[in-house]
């Protein structure tokens, strides 16, 4: 057995920061799942960085611990100048230059460990576009805006931080603004569905050099001409059948997309209102378990805007969001929406899954809908939803932020367990006075209750991924066992799990290709001095969990250890 090599020097130095930061003490016993006796905490704010430069209307974390963070290109100056513009004549200062919004970086990797920005190029503008991660921990980043919409780009994160955007020479067949992607479980392909004015979907990379776009019907049928759509950034999760389910406006399929057919339709999500963009609410497929083979799928759609909203703020009406979620499991054969609310109305919200298992809600508003200058009433309010609790009893409110996340605000879960938030900018360009919301970059991370001083008596420490490297590969095949040893105080708790987390790409309240399955521990072996080793069995196909990067955390009584890497591979 060998010791996992992904993590780089510098996260090492971000493991011991993390814990210094957060007063580590000893470890003296195993923590009882859902309360320890002490005061229930609400969680912690940071303020890491004051100015980031560029808005983070689009974010995603990297395998090499580093995230990024961009933002439409036209959107006039950022805080990062670019020696060069576009077509290579150099950037003076002049007037000219100061108005030229390509002499100004419009995309940056802030290096977690490091708490900094690097400025990065891009060639065309990702304005609302989407992104799935390849299984090397490539970015593929689909469509935007004018020049952008059919563009292909690429970030392969590395070592020495001197990397930057590829952009391919390869064109997408169909505009994809507002487009959702999704990752499939076959050899690092994607599906990329809608844009605004398009009803098909595509492939990245084609079968052959003449494959088009595909016809789908059933978004001409959920799109709202006169609300703004309100089927844009359609959710998109991979069902554990290897078929797609697909949500927009209100309604839902299940869709074969080897076979281009639709296999399912759902029954119609309860009330009034819509849940995608303009509308804006947000969704999450819940973490897959081992218990039951990964086969049971349920998806949860939470908050949007009432009927209406859109025409009402473009004449400076802002109507009361959503407070409503949605659960319905979509495998089986009997299918219903079971209805819960919010502790309170909410668009604009991105929904996370934390390493426990639990939900975050983050971000958004109270009023209004997605556009410029079209919401009110910021939510400054994390809610933590834990699936397994009694209905009634699923919903927390946290701590509040003093800073408002509206239009084009992002949420991201780290490796350390902090939740990063950053952007918001309902102007169409950076705007600092005189508006209602002006353009935020001041950037955050939010500490949920599991990190609270507390909890570190029974927080797994010294994680690490052991890899069998009989065969030369650099990560762990389907359905093989894995070694994961950890530090822990006197035992273990009753409930010891292994999650394992697919970051997602997030932008306008979608968090694409966001997936946790539990894993099971087939042994737990604990040592005297509280060395534990486990022997942790991977997923068993590539359509439970697509090749790639995922964060593994183990988690003591609903206490998690800082993530760590592993990468789940197919055969040779």
């Amino acid at each position: 057995m060998a010791d996992q090599k992904h993590h780089s020097v510098a996260f090492k130095y971000l493991i011991i920061a993390t814990f210094l930061l957060f007063n580590l003490v000893g470890f003296s016993g195993a923590a009882p799942r859902g309360s320890t006796g002490a005061k229930q905490s609400q969680g912690q704010w940071q303020l890491l960085l004051h100015n980031s430069g560029v808005v983070a209307m689009h974010m995603a974390l990297t395998h090499d611990n580093t995230v990024l963070m961009f933002d439409q290109t036209g959107s006039g100056r950022s805080g990062y100048r670019l020696r060069e513009r576009r077509n290579g004549r150099r950037c003076t200062g002049s007037r000219d230059d100061l108005e030229d919004s390509s002499c100004y970086a419009h995309s940056v990797e802030y290096d977690i460990s490091r708490n900094r920005i690097r400025p990065l190029r891009l060639f065309t503008d990702p304005w609302c576009s989407s992104g799935s991660f390849m299984s090397n921990g490539t970015l593929l980043q689909i469509g935007g805006y004018g020049t952008g919409s059919r563009s292909i780009r690429y970030f392969r994160p590395c070592g020495n931080h001197l990397c930057d955007w590829r952009q391919s020479r390869r064109s997408l067949s169909s505009d994809r603004w507002y487009a959702t992607n999704n990752i499939l479980p076959g050899h690092d392909r994607v599906i990329v569905v809608g844009g605004r004015g398009v009803f098909n979907y595509e492939f990245v990379p084609k079968r052959t050099p003449r494959e088009g776009s595909f016809d789908l019907p059933f978004l001409r049928r959920t799109y709202d001409r006169s609300e703004g759509g309100n089927n844009l950034y359609p959710f998109l999760h991979l069902s554990s059948d290897g078929n797609l389910f697909i949500f927009a406006n209100r309604d839902s399929i299940l869709f074969n997309f080897r076979q281009h057919r639709v296999v399912k339709t759902f029954p119609r999500i309860p009330g009034a209102g819509s849940r995608n963009y303009p509308s804006s609410g947000s969704s999450v497929i819940l973490p897959l378990n081992h218990s039951d083979r990964f086969q049971k799928v349920e998806v949860m759609v939470c908050g949007g805007a009432a009927s209406g909203a859109y025409r009402a703020a473009e004449e400076g009406r802002y109507l009361k969001g959503l407070t409503s979620c949605g659960r319905m499991v979509i495998t089986g054969n009997r299918h219903k929406w079971n209805m819960e609310n919010m502790p309170g109305p909410r668009l604009l919200n991105d929904m996370l899954i934390l390493p426990t298992g639990h939900v975050l809600i983050i971000n958004g508003a109270k009023r209004g809908c997605a556009g410029w200058d079209n919401a009110r009433n910021a939510s400054f309010q994390p809610y933590l939803y834990r699936p397994d609790s009694r209905v009634g009893r699923r919903f927390s409110v946290l701590k509040s932020t003093r800073i408002a996340r509206m239009y084009h605000s992002t949420a991201i879960i780290l490796p350390d367990g902090r939740v990063l938030v950053a952007g918001s900018n309902p102007n169409s360009r950076y705007t600092f006075r005189n508006v209602a919301y002006p353009t935020e970059l001041r950037l955050q991370a939010f500490l949920p209750p599991y990190l609270d001083r507390q909890y570190h008596p029974y927080r797994p420490i010294n994680v690490t991924v052991h890899y069998d490297h009989a065969h030369g590969e650099n990560g762990v095949r389907y359905g093989e066992e894995f070694t994961v040893s950890f530090w822990l105080g006197r035992r273990p708790s009753d409930v010891v799990e292994f999650n394992v987390y697919s970051p997602p790409f997030t932008t306008h309240s979608v968090s694409m290709n966001q997936r946790m399955l539990k894993l099971r521990g087939k042994s737990i072996v604990r040592a005297e001095d509280g060395r534990v080793s486990a022997v942790v069995e991977a997923p068993p196909s590539p359509i439970v969990a697509p090749p790639g990067y995922y964060m593994l955390t183990v988690v003591n009584g609903d206490i998690p250890s800082m993530s760590q890497w592993v990468r789940f591979i197919h055969a040779a």
